[in-house]
């Protein structure tokens, strides 16, 4: 029979394994625009990783990241490095000038590779593109998606995709995602793996996320099992999915740190300190 001593040095031993399971776990930020050298350095000792754009971020005119890469990692941070797709409505609008949705993707994937490398980003560095839309892809979407992946993993570097982690109810009891969605079509059609950085950031019921908290969450829990990254946090907060954590975000609505006031940011937790492999 066990003693009750050694049974208290076995839980002991198990909740310090999880724990430093759970401290091996990092917190990494991403925003549309530079918040500027002085802030990046305030919150290094808040942030392992930083998102970092090669094209113009969503609905912006100008990309103010170019040219920081030397400067982010000197200060020790790791990336996520983003290139901005295309939406639906894009995708569909090329089509009718004549361009088809993998012919737009292959050729979207090509300049965010030439992107990587004037950034002096390495080979087999991550490159995730950023799709908006949420839920299953429509047939044009997955085209353009698949078409861009294969190419970047073609040029030498590993594709990734930044896209939806929250369930949509398609009825008679089907729920999909659209990272589950992106997994699907990649092993049917045996194309290269894509890294996921899935965004969920509904709190409890809805999902899983915890608010603009600081504590770090535990990747395994943002729903996705194969996830590298998850975004539980976004500035501005969306109400219908936040409400019971909506005090965890300033009045304003907007995810704040100490280290960086007035900065407004998304959250993020990884496995990795570098979790694009960029540095």
């Amino acid at each position: 029979m066990i003693s009750r001593k050694f049974r208290w040095f076995l839980l002991a031993l198990t909740m310090g394994a999880s724990t430093l399971a759970h401290a091996q776990e990092k917190l990494g930020f991403d925003r549309n625009d530079y918040p500027g050298d002085a802030a990046l350095r305030a919150a290094k000792s808040r942030f392992a990783f930083t998102g970092y754009w090669l094209n113009n971020p969503p609905e912006e005119t100008r990309n103010t990241w170019v040219g920081k890469r030397e400067t982010i990692r000197g200060m020790g941070y790791g990336f996520l490095i983003l290139w901005n797709g295309k939406r639906d409505v894009e995708i569909k609008a090329a089509g009718r000038r004549g361009l088809k949705p993998e012919a737009l993707g292959k050729r979207e994937g090509i300049a965010a590779v030439a992107a990587a490398r004037r950034e002096g980003f390495p080979a087999g560095a991550v490159i995730f593109l950023d799709l908006e839309d949420g839920g299953r892809m429509l047939e044009e979407q997955r085209a353009y998606t698949l078409g861009w992946t294969e190419v970047v993993a073609a040029a030498g570097y590993t594709p990734g995709a930044y896209c939806s982690g929250r369930p949509v109810d398609e009825g008679g009891g089907v729920h999909i995602t659209t990272a589950e969605d992106i997994s699907a079509w990649v092993k049917k059609l045996k194309l290269h793996e894509v890294v996921l950085w899935v965004a969920q950031d509904a709190c409890a019921p809805v999902g899983p996320a915890p608010g603009c908290v600081l504590n770090v969450p535990k990747l395994s829990d943002s729903g996705t099992p194969n996830a590298t990254v998850w975004q539980f946090a976004q500035s501005p907060q969306r109400l219908e999915i936040t409400a019971s954590c909506a005090k965890t975000y300033a009045r304003d609505g907007e995810c704040y740190v100490p280290e960086m006031p007035g900065i407004h940011l998304d959250l993020n937790v990884s496995n990795s300190s570098d979790p694009s492999r960029g540095r």
